[in-house]
């Protein structure tokens, strides 16, 4: 039986086409209550209220169903999932694609697992490690459709993180908070020798705390040069700039 919280989840999935089954209302109350059970546990997040919850995770994640065609997709990898997210509500939504989560906190992928297997999503597969390491190997480098990541360093970063997994023509969609203005001049210079295209921002609103969210939507136009990315740590530490441009490490 849904409840308000739930009901209100419903309508602004709807908003963004999706219309949610009842087995997937299940699977995102179980989701709820698994990240609160281990967020005793471990640091998985900040925002346990589960109103909070719905939206500022599960709808948050969602909003990229109206960016990435997500139906006529196959396989999506999401970089540095924390608790999931955007990765577990699209496999909910989306239970055709095969969902590669990547993360190097060991603890945080175990319940990434049990997330996966208590809710039956077959098809995400969890890897413990490191961005700059995994993007190297055969079965990932130049292989998915859609690439996500949410929060995870700023977009100059994220280029080397995120496109060398993305297959030429997929997609690479960063998921950011306000002001990006900084982040996208940065970001222009990766973009470009990574062999990927800025295609648009698109700027939305939580419909409850009314927060703004960019989604930043970038096409792969070629293969990511061989050197690329640099060893583990290194983009963190010296990002793909301009010469003229500083940078400074914050999230």
């Amino acid at each position: 039986m849904t409840d308000a919280i739930q009901i209100q989840f419903v309508e602004q999935a709807r908003s963004l086409g999706i219309e949610l089954s009842e087995r997937q209302l299940m699977q995102f109350e179980t989701y709820y209550e698994l990240l609160v059970e281990w967020n005793e546990k471990m640091n998985l997040t900040g925002i346990t209220e589960r109103s909070a919850v719905y939206e500022k995770h599960f709808y948050d994640s969602l909003t990229l169903a109206g960016i990435g065609r997500f139906a006529d997709h196959h396989c999506l990898a999401d970089i540095g999932s924390g608790a999931g997210f955007p990765s577990i509500p699209l496999a909910i939504v989306f239970p055709h694609l095969r969902v590669t989560i990547i993360d190097a906190l060991a603890k945080r992928i175990r319940f990434l697992e049990e997330v996966a297997s208590k809710l039956g999503l077959e098809k995400v597969v969890s890897l413990h490690g490191r961005a700059e390491e995994v993007a190297r190997l055969k079965e990932h480098r130049d292989k998915y459709d859609i690439v996500t990541a949410r929060a995870v360093a700023r977009l100059a970063v994220l280029n080397e993180f995120c496109l060398p997994f993305v297959r030429t023509g997929g997609v690479f969609i960063a998921m950011k908070g306000t002001d990006l203005s900084a982040e996208l001049d940065e970001a222009k210079f990766s973009l470009t020798k990574l062999g990927g295209k800025l295609v648009e921002v698109k700027k939305l609103t939580l419909p409850t705390e009314g927060a703004d969210r960019h989604l930043v939507i970038c096409v792969k136009q070629q293969a990511t040069p061989n050197e690329y990315p640099r060893k583990a740590g290194i983009p963190l530490k010296t990002p793909l700039l301009k010469p003229s441009l500083s940078f400074r490490n914050t999230k």
